[in-house]
C-alpha cells in the first residue's frame, strides 16, 4: 500500500513536452511539426494530408509490429472519427500579450467561451497492457490541431497546482485562480491528451470540476486513457460526493469507450524477456538496454520525481511506467519503505543495473535492497536486473546471510512465468 501523501510525477521543462516534438511520427501520419504554436499546415494539400490513426494502426499490423486485435481496431476507428472532426480545430484565444506567458496567466480578462459545438473527446478505459497509450499516441501524432499537448495526468495536475500557487502569490486576497489558469492552458493547447487519468489526491479532486468546466467552456478537447472507469474515480475517498459532478461532466463531454482486449500485451512482452542477467559486464548492460527499449518504447527515459511524504525522490529514467536506475541510486542512499512502496506503485517495471555481491561490509545497502524487493513484490512490480551473481549467491555468507534467504527466494519467484503474469497493483 502506498503511503498517504505520496505522489509521482515525471519532471519535464515547462508545462508540457509535446510527445510529437521528440518522437517520430507513427506510420501513416505525416512528420510532426517543429513547434506547437505554428499555424496548421495546408490541409487542402493531399500530399500533406495525414491518413489518421486508423491507417497508422493498420500500417503497424502490416509491418508486423502489432498483432490484429478487434478491441484495438474498434478504438482506432473511434479515434479516427475524432481525428476527422478535429482537423484544423483551433478555438479562439486572445493573442499573446507582450510580456508573454506570465502576463497571459495573470491577466484578469477571460478568454471568450467556445460554442456548444465543441467536439466530444474520448475516455479510453481498460486494464493495463491492452494498448491504450499506444493508440492515443498514434492519434496524437496524426492530430491536425495546431495547439496540442500530451502529458501524464499526474504531471498535469502538479503543474496546475504550481501555477495556482504562483497566481495566489501574485494576487493575495483574490479568491479564484481557476479562470486565469484555464486561460493559460487553452492558449497552449486546444487538444489535451492525458495518459493514466487517475484521481487519488483530495487536492486534485477539489479543483478538477471547476477547472475542466472552464477548459471545456473555452473549447478544449480532451482524450484520456485510464485503468479506472469514470464512475469509479475517487471511489471510497472522503469528500467523494462533492466529486460526483466532475464525473457527470466527464461522461457528458467525453465518449467513454472500454478497450476490452483479452490479451495483456505488456505482460506478454516481459514474459518473453530474460529478467535476471549475471555476471555484470557489457553483455548484461546490453540486455538491460534492450529490455528497457522493448518495454518502454524508447532508448532512454526522462528524469522522474517521486513525491513521498513531502519529500522529493529523484529517479534517473522513466518512460511509460518503466523506471531504470542503478543499484546505488536506490540502495546507496538513505531511502526507506515509503519511498520504495511509492516507486513500486508508480512503476509497473523496474530495470535495475549493477546489483553487487552483498555482505556484512555493505549491509546497509543490502538491508535497503531487501526492503525494495519486498515493496516490488507487494505491488507485483516486475524486476529486470543485472547482478554480480544469481539471487541465491548474492549474499552467501557472513552475518545476516540467513536473513537474505527469503529475499533470494522472492527474487527467483519474480522471474517465474506465474509472477510475470500477475497484474501490477498501483
Amino acid at each position: 500500500m502506498v503511503p498517504a501523501g505520496a505522489q509521482a510525477r515525471c519532471s519535464r521543462p515547462g508545462f508540457v513536452e509535446a510527445r510529437s516534438n521528440r518522437r517520430q511520427a507513427a506510420p501513416g501520419c505525416r512528420p510532426p511539426r517543429a513547434g506547437l504554436s505554428r499555424p496548421a499546415m495546408d490541409t487542402n494539400s493531399t500530399a500533406l494530408r495525414p491518413a489518421g490513426p486508423l491507417p497508422a494502426y493498420r500500417a503497424r499490423i502490416a509491418k508486423g509490429l502489432l498483432k490484429p486485435d478487434p478491441a484495438q481496431a474498434l478504438a482506432a476507428e473511434t479515434l479516427q472519427d475524432l481525428w476527422r472532426r478535429l482537423r484544423g480545430y483551433e478555438p479562439q484565444v486572445e493573442p499573446p500579450e507582450p510580456d508573454g506567458f506570465l502576463a497571459r496567466f495573470f491577466r484578469r480578462k477571460p478568454v471568450p467561451e467556445a460554442e456548444n459545438s465543441t467536439p466530444q473527446g474520448l475516455y479510453l478505459v481498460g486494464e493495463v497492457g491492452r494498448g491504450k497509450s499506444m493508440l492515443m499516441d498514434l492519434f496524437f501524432a496524426c492530430a491536425e490541431v495546431p495547439r496540442k499537448q500530451r502529458i501524464h495526468f499526474h504531471q498535469f495536475m502538479q503543474d496546475c497546482h504550481q501555477r495556482i500557487h504562483r497566481w495566489k502569490q501574485a494576487h493575495p486576497g483574490e479568491a479564484d485562480p481557476i479562470p486565469p489558469l484555464a486561460d493559460a492552458i487553452v492558449a497552449e493547447a486546444a487538444l489535451l491528451c492525458f495518459d493514466e487519468f487517475q484521481v487519488h489526491d483530495i487536492t486534485d479532486a477539489m479543483i478538477l470540476g471547476r477547472l475542466f468546466e472552464a477548459l471545456f467552456a473555452r473549447g478544449v478537447v480532451v482524450v484520456a486513457t485510464s485503468n479506472t472507469a469514470p464512475d469509479d474515480l475517487f471511489k471510497g475517498k472522503p469528500g467523494r460526493d462533492a466529486f460526483l459532478p466532475f464525473i457527470a461532466l466527464i461522461k457528458q463531454r467525453l465518449v467513454v469507450l472500454t478497450l476490452a482486449a483479452e490479451r495483456d500485451y505488456r505482460r506478454e512482452r516481459i514474459r518473453g524477456l530474460p529478467t535476471w542477467h549475471s555476471p555484470l559486464g557489457a553483455r548484461a548492460e546490453r540486455a538491460l538496454d534492450a529490455a528497457f527499449l522493448e518495454l518502454a518504447g524508447v532508448k532512454q527515459g526522462k528524469r522522474c520525481t517521486l513525491r513521498v511524504l513531502g519529500r522529493a525522490v529523484e529517479l534517473p529514467e522513466e518512460a511509460r511506467g518503466v523506471v531504470r536506475a542503478e543499484f546505488d541510486d536506490l540502495c546507496g542512499r538513505p531511502l526507506g519503505p515509503a519511498d520504495y512502496l511509492t516507486l513500486a506503485s508508480h512503476a509497473h517495471t523496474l530495470v535495475l543495473d549493477g546489483i553487487p555481491r552483498l555482505g556484512p561490509e555493505n549491509f546497509d545497502r543490502a538491508r535497503r535492497f531487501i526492503t525494495l524487493v519486498d515493496a516490488l513484490y507487494e505491488h507485483r512490480c516486475k524486476l529486470v536486473a543485472s547482478a554480480a551473481a544469481p539471487p541465491d549467491s548474492l549474499y552467501e555468507q557472513g552475518e545476516n546471510a540467513a536473513m537474505f534467504e527469503r529475499t533470494a527466494s522472492r527474487l527467483m519467484e519474480m522471474q517465474s512465468q506465474d509472477y510475470l503474469s500477475l497484474q501490477h497493483l498501483p
